[in-house]
């Protein structure tokens, strides 16, 4: 059974340069996509301290200490703490704030990431439009990207083998629901964040979501 372990302990606040990863499109989306990002970015964006959104400062980027033993590339969710981390190379991890599902969505496993996409269309579950019809049923066909789209400018897929969860690690339009249980089941984040985020994570790497009724962490 996945348990959440105390397996982070906080270092100083430094926030790497993003290492890219190749994502091949035409020239009008890269466009599109840059015109995007320009959007959802504020002007002289740094990640360790810019926060017109309003969140508590300990959800912004934060380079911590990880434990012994975690793989490099590897994400793991805090769900009690609303963090995740990702694990570098160098014994360190990159900590973001989050916002996980709200109470009985929240589904905590080992997952693959087996698919990235920036600025994606997003369809509603047919669960959420049976659970929500006045909020989901208008989106059934799908809800064109850009920066209103509830998956944000970037989704990193969670499969478990070749399936598809429907669960995805993604940015959102509504930033201030960040560090609360807010979704219908995905873990959220500011779409800056998941924006450098992106760039560093690989496919085929394995995301930990940790049980959100656990004990806090001891250390912040």
């Amino acid at each position: 059974m996945l348990t959440r372990r105390h397996f982070i302990a906080t270092a100083t606040a430094l926030f790497s340069s993003p290492i890219a990863t190749p994502v091949f499109a035409s020239s009008h989306m890269e466009d599109q996509w840059a015109t995007w990002d320009a959007l959802v970015t504020p002007a002289g964006y740094d990640a360790a301290t810019t926060n017109p959104w309003g969140l508590q400062p300990r959800l912004l980027p934060t380079r911590v200490e990880a434990r012994a033993g975690l793989v490099p590339g590897d994400i793991h969710v805090d769900a009690v703490a609303r963090y995740l981390y990702h694990i570098q190379f160098d014994g360190t991890a990159m900590r973001y704030g989050v916002a996980i599902g709200r109470s009985g969505l929240y589904e905590p496993g080992t997952y693959t990431i087996k698919r990235k996409v920036k600025w994606p269309i997003w369809t509603p579950t047919q669960s959420m439009i049976e659970r929500e019809p006045e909020l989901y049923a208008k989106y059934a066909d799908g809800m064109e990207p850009g920066p209103a789209n509830a998956l944000g400018s970037r989704a990193l897929y969670l499969f478990v083998g070749d399936r598809d969860t429907y669960l995805r690690i993604h940015g959102t339009p509504l930033p201030r629901s960040i560090g609360n249980r807010a979704s219908s089941g995905c873990v959220r984040m500011v779409m800056p964040h998941i924006n450098s985020l992106f760039d560093q994570v690989e496919t085929g790497v394995t995301a930990y979501l940790y049980p959100a009724e656990e004990g806090r962490l001891t250390t912040s």
